[in-house]
């Protein structure tokens, strides 16, 4: 008999390349089951899914997981979500259907569009209001790109026939059958239409909205990420069950982290890298090439974090596996690559999607450089991982420069599990990476969201203390790279970072 001494919670992981249904008991996980979908890329720089594809896999993976957890539905006091956050859906309101595959956020086709609106002179005051830089990553332009290619969209969605929203509205729609139309401030913060600040701390905004052509009566309600959110229609799972969390995937992982304190960190290494910081209940001004966003609001308080993303991450490791077929399953590039002391003078930069933060280069695009006859799989394996770190320690180094000291970085995802990548992140950055025991901490702080959204005082459960991260702890990676060495690796990445943005950039 399984110990439900405290409350049962099934997470929902949405993740960029598949989905995920965790059933916790506290930190304890008593099922998951996983589903992979399909990655669509109809061009060079586009990256579109299927919506439709992601429900129903989720839906069989929520249906697994109970049924392996062997429960019963009854058990489960609530839901809590996590999803990849910029991705946007359209659908027809009264068919539930998308009226086109989504967006992801990986996808560039809007870039053109952007460096018209800088030229323009609008990002100062988009970045004032949103927190965030003019580039093709943030769901704005891709909405309006829908609405402006799909034959009709726009018409319909000014009579209020379409709706739209990242990929945890869709999945709120769907859980309850189209009665909530909502989505949390962690997630309507980086869609570049809702203004950071205020006494809500963020909203949608009339000027970005007609800045972007977005018309407001396509975009859900916008609520906290811990509450009353909605409630299952009863044909999901048998019964109805509360959804009382929701937060896009980066915020999840900081509160899965115990990063409820001011300056606290982490990384999560999943399909891409991203580093977020807790910056207070005060909206901040990021340092340069980094980005002020929401990490969550609970019963009216507003936690806003600095945060770095680098778009290509343990893709990179794909890219390898499927790509360049080096291997049949992802984990067995740790193998290939510390089967190598070094690169041999090989180094990748792996900007597949443009280079992200500090940067914010939509037109870069990956090299493999300093290949030799001697050079060979291994080689090329450990600096993809290498080049991964790099990407890292550039957010890092960015932080540091708008004088915030990061004495450690907490890491998760699946892609953390790499010895040689967490090693590297040391060395590059000169401070320790501590490994937590679960990696999955994105998940684990979608239920611990969904946890204090059923809890009546949110103070017992956000409240993680020192010593409790601590024992979290699974492997602490300290640098073992001199100052010497590491100042001269470090250039001769940002060497290659100006050779791939050269390279990408119009002729």
């Amino acid at each position: 008999m399984q110990d439900l001494s405290e409350p049962v919670i099934l997470a929902l992981d949405c993740g960029t390349t598949s989905v995920r249904a965790i059933i916790f008991c506290g930190e304890r996980a008593l099922a998951s089951a996983q589903r992979e979908f399909t990655q669509h890329f109809p061009a060079p720089g586009l990256v579109e899914h299927d919506a439709d594809e992601i429900w129903t896999a989720l839906l069989d993976c929520m249906r697994d997981a109970v049924r392996q957890a062997n429960l019963g539905e009854v058990a489960i006091s609530a839901i809590g979500i996590t999803n990849q956050r910029e991705t946007i859906v359209v659908w027809d309101r009264a068919t539930s259907r998308p009226i086109c595959r989504a967006i992801v956020w990986q996808d560039r086709r809007t870039a053109e569009t952007m460096n018209a609106l800088r030229a323009a002179g609008h990002e100062a005051a988009v970045r004032a209001a949103t927190g965030l830089t003019l580039d093709p990553y943030f769901s704005a332009s891709k909405l309006a790109w829908i609405l402006d290619e799909i034959d009709g969209a726009r018409e319909r969605a000014d009579r209020g026939e379409l709706a739209a929203g990242t990929i945890d509205s869709w999945v709120l729609w769907n859980l309850t059958k189209g009665a909530v139309h909502a989505t949390d401030v962690s997630n309507a913060s980086r869609t570049m239409l809702a203004r950071l600040g205020g006494s809500d701390g963020v909203a949608w905004d009339a000027e970005l909205c007609a800045l972007f052509r977005v018309p407001a009566c396509v975009l859900p309600k916008i609520v906290d990420s811990a509450g009353n959110l909605g409630v299952t229609n009863p044909s999901i799972l048998g019964i109805a069950i509360p959804v009382t969390g929701v937060a896009g995937d980066q915020q999840a992982a900081l509160f899965g982290q115990g990063a409820r304190k001011l300056g606290d960190a982490k990384c999560t290494f999943g399909t891409g890298c991203f580093l977020l910081a807790n910056a207070g209940d005060l909206m901040p001004s990021p340092p340069k090439g980094l980005l002020a966003t929401v990490a969550w609001r609970m019963r009216g308080t507003t936690t806003y974090a600095i945060e770095g993303s680098v778009f290509v991450g343990g893709s990179a490791v794909q890219w390898l596996r499927d790509g360049l077929q080096f291997f049949t399953h992802a984990p067995e590039v740790n193998a290939l690559a510390e089967s190598v002391s070094d690169t041999a003078g090989v180094m990748v930069v792996p900007a597949f999607a443009g280079l992200g933060a500090p940067h914010w280069d939509p037109l870069a695009r990956g090299a493999v450089l300093g290949l030799t006859r001697g050079s060979t799989r291994a080689h090329i394996a450990r600096a993809t991982l290498e080049g991964v770190a790099h990407e890292v320690v550039d957010l890092v180094d960015a932080i540091r420069a708008g004088g915030v000291s990061l004495y450690a970085l907490r890491v998760d995802g699946g892609a953390a599990a790499s010895d040689v990548l967490m090693q590297s992140c040391a060395d590059f950055a000169g401070i320790p990476v501590e490994r937590p025991k679960v990696l999955e901490t994105t998940a684990l702080g979608a239920a611990q969201l969904a946890l204090v959204g059923l809890s009546s005082s949110s103070a017992r459960e956000c409240e993680t203390t020192a010593s409790s991260a601590e024992s979290r702890v699974d492997r602490r990676f300290e640098p073992m790279m001199d100052s010497e060495t590491r100042t001269r690796v470090r250039a001769r990445w940002s060497r290659a970072v100006d050779t791939v943005r050269f390279f990408g950039s119009p002729a």
